[in-house]
């Protein structure tokens, strides 16, 4: 009796501990400039990315190096299926977020209401690979449509 018991508890611990698992978004990533692709004028030298995740709000802090050696950071916070205000006088001022499974999340860019952009994101299935699509207005400000490809730290 106890060798079943002691099974169960097994069995509901291994089946249990995915369901805890942190976000496999959540801690730091480098972009990786070789796989990455980007439109005329959006090129980057470098950029990094801290995803934390507090109560189901999330914040990015980015740092992106222009091709130019400019630097640009900013930090956004989201929350799965809400509008979430961002820092006012840029050319985003809402993001909405929608988780679609555990890897992968959707993001509107909104500016007064209206949808400017697109964010599709996913982490690969071993968490080592984050790949980040934009479209439209991007929160650099930047307008176009790029595919950047980020590693795990």
């Amino acid at each position: 009796m106890k060798k079943i018991v002691a099974l169960l508890m097994l069995v509901t611990a291994l089946f249990a501990a995915p369901a805890f698992a942190a976000d496999p978004i959540v801690g730091s990533w480098k972009l990786n400039v070789a796989k990455s692709k980007f439109g005329s004028g959006q090129e980057l030298k470098a950029s990094t990315r801290i995803y934390s995740e507090a109560d189901g709000v999330y914040t990015l802090d980015q740092k992106l190096t222009g091709a130019d050696g400019k630097e640009i950071s900013y930090s956004v916070k989201y929350s799965d299926g809400k509008d979430m205000k961002q820092a006012s006088g840029g050319p985003v001022d809402s993001t909405h977020a929608k988780k679609v499974d555990a890897n992968t999340w959707d993001f509107d860019l909104k500016k007064d209401g209206k949808v400017v952009g697109h964010v599709h994101r996913v982490v690969s299935a071993d968490g080592k690979t984050l790949t980040v699509h934009n479209t439209g207005m991007m929160l650099s400000g930047v307008t176009g449509d790029q595919t950047l490809v980020f590693d795990k730290q």
